[in-house]
C-alpha cells in the first residue's frame, strides 16, 4: 500500500512484559528459597526422615559425649577408661535391633502386645521390692541386678507399657464410642497409671513417676477429655506430689537448689546444681574442645548420666548444646506431625504418647540442668548413658517409624523408590532407566492421601 513501509503487513507489536510477580520472584531468592524449603518439608516421607535421623544422630552423639564424659569416672573406680563406653554400646546395639523390629512389624502385632508388655512391667516392678533381687541406686530401690555389673530398671520399660496399652485401651473405647462418657475416659486408664506410679514410689523415685504422669495427661489430652476432668486429675495429682515433696528432705533439697549460684544455698548443698551452671557457662561459644572438659574431673557428680547435657556444653559450646535442642525439637515435631496426620486412632494415640514420654522427660533433664527445674534424676532420652532407659526408648522410636511408613501417602512414596540393588526394572538387563524424579515424589503419592496429609 502506498505510504506503508511494512508493505502491508501490520506493525510489530511489543513483546508484554512479564508479570511482576516473576520478577519478584526473580528479585528474592530468599523466598525461592523459602518455597522450596516448605514443598520439602510437606513431602510424605518428612516424618519418616526426621525421626530415624534425629533419633541416630542424637544417639551416635550421645555415644561419643558418654566416652569423653565417663572416662574419669571410669579410672575412679579402677576400671578401664573405655568400661561405661562399651557398656552403652552394647546397648546401642541391642537397641538398634529393637528399633528396627519395632519399625518393621504391623500396627496390630504392636497393639498385641500391648497387655504382655504391661503385665511384665508391673511383674519388674514389683519384683523390686523383694529383697535379695531389688536393689538400690543413690537411695531409690529401683534395679534389679541381673549378674556381675549389669543391672536393670523396670521401671524405664513401665514408661513404654503405659503408652502402648494406654493406647489400645482410648482406641477401643473410641471405636464403640464410649470416650463420652467420663467414666470409662477415666477407668481403667487411671487405676492402672496410680499403680504403675505406686510400685514406682515405693522405690522413692519420683522422676521417673513424674515422666509416667506426662505420659497419663498426654494420653488424657488427645483422647479429648473435659476441661473439668482434665483438671481434676491434674489437681489429685498435684497434691499428691506436694506431699511427697513436703514429707522428704531430699526433695525439698532439690527444690530450694532451682536458680543457685553458690554450691551453699542456706541449708541445702547444691554442688551438682551449681557445677553443671559452670560447666554450660565455661563453654562459651564452641566449646573448649572434646575431651577437654574439667568440671567432669570430680567436680560435676553424675557428668555421663543426669549431667551429660552439661559436660556437652563445656565441651562443645553453645553450638553443640543448640544441636542438641534442634534435634528433639525435630523429633517432637516428626511426632506431632505423625499424631495428626493419622486415621487410625491407636497410632494416634500412641505416637502421641511417646512423643509426650520423649520430649517431657527431655525438658525435665535440661531445665535441671539449666537451673531452671529441679533435679529429678532423670537421664536425656538416647543420650545419657543407661541401657535400661535405652532400650525402650529406642522401641519406641521405632514405634514412630512404623507409624510414619504405614501413613498411606509414605507408604505410597516409599513404593515409589527404585532400589538401588538388587531387581532391576522391567524390560530386561538392557532396558534403559529414567532419571529419578525425586522432586516429583509428592505429587504422585498425593492419590493417597485420604489420611489427612496436606
Amino acid at each position: 500500500m502506498p505510504g506503508s513501509r511494512t508493505g502491508g503487513r501490520p506493525p510489530v507489536q511489543r513483546a508484554s512484559r512479564r508479570p511482576a510477580v516473576a520478577r519478584t520472584a526473580r528479585e528474592h531468592p530468599v523466598q525461592r528459597l523459602y518455597i522450596r524449603a516448605r514443598k520439602a518439608w510437606d513431602r510424605p516421607l518428612t516424618a519418616y526422615y526426621l525421626i530415624l535421623g534425629g533419633s541416630l544422630l542424637i544417639t551416635v552423639l550421645g555415644l561419643v559425649m558418654v566416652y569423653s564424659a565417663s572416662q574419669v569416672t571410669a579410672l575412679q573406680l579402677s576400671l578401664p577408661g573405655s568400661y561405661f563406653f562399651r557398656k552403652q554400646f552394647l546397648a546401642a546395639l541391642i537397641g538398634s535391633a529393637l528399633l528396627f523390629t519395632a519399625s518393621r512389624m504391623p500396627v496390630k502385632l504392636h497393639r498385641a502386645l500391648a497387655y504382655p508388655i504391661l503385665a511384665g512391667a508391673v511383674f519388674l516392678m514389683a519384683l523390686v521390692q523383694v529383697p535379695g533381687i531389688g536393689m538400690a541406686v543413690n537411695g531409690n530401690q529401683n534395679w534389679i541386678s541381673l549378674g556381675g555389673s549389669f543391672q536393670m530398671q523396670p521401671s524405664e520399660f513401665g514408661k513404654l507399657a503405659l503408652v502402648l496399652w494406654g493406647a489400645d485401651l482410648i482406641a477401643r473405647k473410641q471405636e464403640r464410642k464410649l470416650l463420652a462418657q467420663w467414666k470409662h475416659m477415666l477407668v481403667p486408664l487411671v487405676p492402672a497409671a496410680f499403680l504403675l506410679l505406686g510400685l514406682i514410689m515405693l522405690g522413692g523415685d519420683m522422676g521417673t513417676a513424674i515422666i509416667l504422669t506426662a505420659i497419663l495427661f498426654g494420653l488424657l489430652w488427645l483422647a479429648g477429655a473435659p476441661t473439668r476432668l482434665f483438671a481434676g486429675v491434674l489437681t489429685v495429682a498435684g497434691l499428691i506430689g506436694l506431699v511427697l515433696i513436703k514429707t522428704s528432705p531430699n526433695r525439698m533439697a532439690r527444690l530450694a537448689c532451682i536458680g543457685a549460684t553458690e554450691p551453699k544455698a542456706g541449708v541445702a548443698d547444691c554442688w551438682q546444681a551449681v557445677h553443671g551452671i559452670y560447666a554450660l557457662a565455661s563453654g562459651g561459644l564452641f566449646g573448649s574442645g572434646l575431651g577437654a572438659s574439667v568440671e567432669k574431673w570430680g567436680q560435676l557428680p553424675e557428668a555421663h548420666t543426669d549431667f551429660i547435657f552439661a559436660v556437652t556444653g563445656e565441651e562443645l559450646g553453645l553450638a553443640g548444646t543448640l544441636s542438641v535442642l534442634a534435634l528433639f525439637a525435630a523429633l517432637g515435631y516428626a511426632g506431632i506431625r505423625v499424631a495428626g496426620r493419622t486415621e487410625d486412632p491407636f497410632v494416634r494415640y500412641a505416637a502421641g504418647g511417646v512423643t509426650t514420654w520423649i520430649i517431657a522427660q527431655a525438658v525435665i533433664n535440661i531445665g535441671a540442668v539449666l537451673g531452671l527445674l529441679p533435679i529429678a534424676g532423670v537421664p536425656l532420652p538416647l543420650f545419657s548413658y543407661g541401657g535400661s532407659a535405652l532400650l525402650p526408648t529406642m522401641f519406641a522410636i521405632g514405634l514412630l517409624i512404623a507409624f510414619a511408613r504405614d501413613d498411606p501417602a509414605a507408604r505410597a512414596a516409599l513404593a515409589m523408590r527404585q532400589p538401588r540393588f538388587g531387581k532391576k526394572r522391567a524390560g530386561g538387563p538392557g532396558a534403559e532407566r529414567g532419571p529419578r524424579r525425586w522432586n516429583t515424589m509428592r505429587r504422585r503419592a498425593s492419590v493417597a492421601r485420604s489420611s489427612g496429609e496436606r
